[in-house]
């Protein structure tokens, strides 16, 4: 289960990986949270909004599912470092047409852009969580997870607070909002150029890019590993319900307390904040091993904020404190699952298994808008009520993924 031996110096190539990854978190949800924003601040009737937010999320998560496989191959067929640079340059390109859409003004083609967003975090993702045992020292595995946590995490917070200045300040004029995207992707592409330059894992590995034939195959030699199928299940599970959040959110601060679009961004910023000190936190006790007992404590802690933020007329700063706890407990649960998917699979396949975690995660923000517009539209739930379905998922993920572990495995 080891990895290559790692080369010195490896701080730099890590913390370019790191900078690469907190950009691009932020201009992904930057450009969909704004896109969500315009539609919820359009005139359109209540139901048609609902279901345009549930879209862009559908539409941002589709990709993962269809592109995952193709992104795992090239993770393990090519140097990882080289993939990443390349689907940088592929940034550059969709911000310049989301810049178009936005300009024009046309929800079709912002949703395209969303689309197109998707696909290039979906190429992106094996090779950014699978290049880290390469760049790590194996007892600095969880330590690197939790740091990429965070700044993941604050990305999309930051994105998500930016979305709201972006709309608010270029009103009118939102092909300004994606010039600024694509020059923040160039930035990114200069960034991940510094990345440490690897080797390609499986240079001869056949190709697979079948999303259902090879998911299929890939899921059945996961499967044969007990830690690393309940990892992958869990991983899924800890996306359904971290999108469900995000997505209610948005339509709490609206409907419920009724923030204006910067203010918003004060909510995002509690949850995200949360996620990436739980983060860093599982990180560092870890101590050079896997943690499983952290994923139970996560779960619980996300079951138990859940409960006040669905009571009728909870206060804001009750509110505020559940979601920064919600988020902390995520952050305990995501790291000890993230571990798994990197130092279970053998150096060749690690690519391979980080497309199909990606593709069954995404399975799971795909089921979150559909359970999102299920909620609102048949079961009349209030958004309030929302949170309580996701913390009872989350439990009964927590449960899946730590039951009958041991306290950790050493990260060898």
């Amino acid at each position: 289960m080891g990895s290559a031996s790692i080369p010195k110096g490896w701080q730099r190539g890590f913390w370019s990986l790191m900078a690469t990854q907190f950009q691009t978190a932020f201009s992904d949800n930057a450009l969909k949270n704004l896109i969500i924003l315009l539609v919820l601040g359009s005139a359109m009737p209540l139901e048609e909004r609902n279901t345009y937010v549930s879209l862009a999320g559908a539409l941002f998560a589709a990709p993962f599912i269809l592109f995952s496989m193709l992104g795992g191959w090239l993770a393990d067929r090519f140097s990882k470092q080289r993939v990443i640079s390349s689907i940088k340059v592929a940034e550059i390109g969709i911000m310049l047409f989301a810049a178009v859409a936005l300009a024009v003004g046309d929800i079709r083609l912002e949703l395209a852009a969303v689309f197109l967003m998707g696909c290039h975090s979906a190429i992106f993702a094996p090779s950014k969580y699978g290049i880290l045992p390469e760049l790590l020292p194996h007892e600095r595995l969880s330590w690197g997870n939790g740091i990429l946590e965070l700044l993941t995490f604050l990305g999309i917070i930051f994105g998500i607070a930016a979305s709201g200045f972006l709309a608010e300040t270029f009103a009118g004029g939102q092909g300004r909002s994606g010039l600024l995207l694509a020059l923040l992707a160039l930035f990114g592409w200069w960034l991940s150029r510094r990345v440490t330059p690897v080797p390609a894992a499986n240079p001869t590995c056949e190709r697979r890019i079948n999303p259902v034939t090879d998911l299929w195959a890939r899921l059945r030699l996961m499967k044969q590993d007990r830690d690393l199928w309940r990892a992958s299940w869990g991983n899924a599970g800890f996306f359904f319900v971290a999108a469900l959040v995000q997505m209610n959110l948005m339509i709490y601060a609206q409907d419920v307390l009724h923030l204006g679009k910067s203010q918003n961004a004060t909510l995002n910023l509690a949850l995200a904040l949360g996620i990436g000190f739980g983060s860093v936190a599982a990180g560092y006790s870890s101590r050079g091993r896997i943690e499983y007992r952290l994923v139970a404590v996560g779960a619980v802690g996300l079951s138990l904020c859940s409960v006040p933020m669905g009571i009728s007329g909870v206060g804001f700063t009750t509110f505020v404190f559940c979601l920064i706890g919600l988020g902390f407990s995520a952050g305990l649960f995501i790291v000890p699952i993230a571990a798994v998917l990197q130092h279970r699979p053998a150096p060749e396949d690690k690519g391979a298994v980080q497309g199909a975690a990606n593709v069954l995660s995404f399975v799971g923000i795909l089921a979150a808008s559909g359970v999102q517009w299920i909620s609102f539209q048949t079961l009349n739930l209030s958004p309030g009520q929302v949170f309580w379905v996701c913390g009872a998922c989350a439990l009964l993920c927590g449960a899946y993924s730590a039951i009958s572990r041991g306290r950790f495995i050493k990260a060898e």
